[in-house]
């Protein structure tokens, strides 16, 4: 068994490490059974990045992606990594208006798309986006099906890597309206560094080892996926990827390949939930033998769910919480209680200051006690760099520089965080103020009641 790595210099660096390390065992395994190893996969995406850099692209080129969750999105996204491109990874469920806006802002100079994948045109789409006749780009870009058409060549003539590929930035994610406190489309400018930081922290609070089998049945492209390669990477665990996600199927596969860790988010759990259920009535066995691990972020589960997971499948649901800004916050842990597990989204991993602050009728803060709510405040190397509209830094940042999340929530003595809600979810009602969050579990059990 190999020591976990606690430390890289750059994203490619850490590669470059577990291969050193391990460069036989599996890294990817995709849904048809298709594995490469992490020799085998650094060797290919370094034959890619050979190929776009003979194509012209360079350090500091800005590149938009929008792939789904395949071994060749994987290998781009590290070879671009290995010429220290500004990537930029749009969740290939976005359609025209999104793609548009990140490219214009992005100015980005080449555009990689996955061709006709669930039945739409991703290349139409582009075609019409950069043809617009009454609505011209002020820059050149370039068009590239990154299933069909993406370059290969020699190793031998890649240039140098980039010296300063860890704190230069080099990713930009845009989340429209779904965290922040803005609802208008925001670019949000993380490093090497600050994904490195999450993605150990990720590996640190889950305990991943190299006997783990991780999942990934999200889009890759979403920030929560390379904090999870870089936790594999970190730990030396092989990873199955799923492109399309359904229930039955997935499960087959994770069984088939020993998955240890799996999930996603509430909505993953329930599916799981009722195969699981499924599996034993038939078969007389779970639906995944070797699992020891639901873990995800979004949304805070129900404490029923979470009961029912324990009950049915013999394992924890590690929920945790991050944000694009801030991929890795808090994270339920395996030695948690289930108490603590099912009631809170887990302790601040390692490296994150999580702060409760108390915001008075007059705008004056005062940092909230142990079981008060408060806004969630966050500061820690897996923070981001700042927005692509910097107009947006001040309002986002206190005067300590810590990350206003627009979040609420509550810090019990224990060091584990609750949230409520959000800060604009706030009811007045008779001199008090109630979050959202607080009330919806009271209408949900008078409905039940009622029914």
């Amino acid at each position: 068994m190999s020591e976990p790595i606690h430390a890289a210099s750059s994203i490619w660096d850490l590669l470059c490490q577990r291969v050193a390390t391990t460069p036989d065992e599996k890294m990817l395994i995709d849904d048809s059974g298709h594995v490469m190893s992490f020799a085998e996969f650094k060797d290919q995406a370094e034959r890619v990045a050979a190929g776009l850099h003979r194509m012209g692209v360079t350090e500091n080129t800005p590149v938009t992606w929008m792939l789904p969750t395949r071994i060749e999105t994987v290998v781009l996204s590290f070879a671009l990594s290995r010429l220290g491109v500004v990537q930029n990874p749009i969740v290939h469920v976005y359609r025209r208006s999104e793609v548009e806006f990140c490219i214009r802002q992005t100015q980005a100079q080449l555009v990689i798309h996955p061709g006709v994948w669930g039945g739409f045109d991703y290349g139409a789409m582009l075609t019409e986006i950069l043809d617009e006749p009454d609505d011209c780009f002020e820059h050149a870009v370039t068009v590239l099906n990154g299933y069909k058409d993406l370059p290969e060549d020699d190793p031998a003539t890649l240039p140098q890597q980039p010296a300063s590929a860890s704190d230069a930035v080099r990713w930009l994610y845009y989340n429209f309206g779904t965290s922040g406190v803005s609802s208008a489309p925001k670019g949000v400018k993380h490093t090497d560094a600050s994904l490195l930081a999450g993605g150990l922290a990720m590996m640190q609070a889950l305990e991943a080892g190299t006997d783990d089998v991780g999942s990934i049945a999200f889009p890759y492209a979403h920030i929560r996926g390379p904090c999870y390669i870089i936790m594999m990477l970190a730990a030396g665990t092989s990873t199955l990827l799923i492109e399309n996600f359904d229930p039955i199927d997935a499960m087959l596969i994770y069984a088939r390949h020993g998955v240890t860790m799996a999930g996603g988010s509430a909505a993953f759990y329930r599916m799981f939930l009722a195969e699981d259920r499924r599996s034993r009535k038939i078969n007389g066995r779970p639906a995944m033998p070797a699992l020891r691990l639901l873990a995800g972020s979004g949304a805070a589960i129900a404490p029923k769910l979470y009961f029912q997971v324990k009950e049915q499948m013999g394992v924890p649901v590690a929920h945790g919480y991050g944000m694009h800004e801030c991929p890795m916050i808090v994270q339920g842990s395996p030695h948690d209680s289930d108490e603590q597990l099912a009631h809170s989204a887990g302790r601040p991993v390692p490296g994150c200051r999580v702060s409760i602050v108390a915001v008075g009728a007059d705008g004056g803060e005062a940092p909230a006690p142990a079981g008060i709510q408060g806004e969630v405040r966050v500061s820690g190397p897996m923070l981001f760099s700042g927005y692509t509209d910097p107009s947006l830094d001040a309002k986002a940042f206190d005067a300590r520089g810590r990350f206003r999340t627009g979040v609420l929530g509550v810090l019990s003595r224990d060091g584990h965080l609750t949230l409520t809600g959000k800060a604009e979810d706030i009811l007045a009602t008779e001199g008090e103020e109630w979050a959202a969050a607080e009330i919806e579990p009271i209408l949900s059990a008078y409905q039940d009641a009622a029914n």
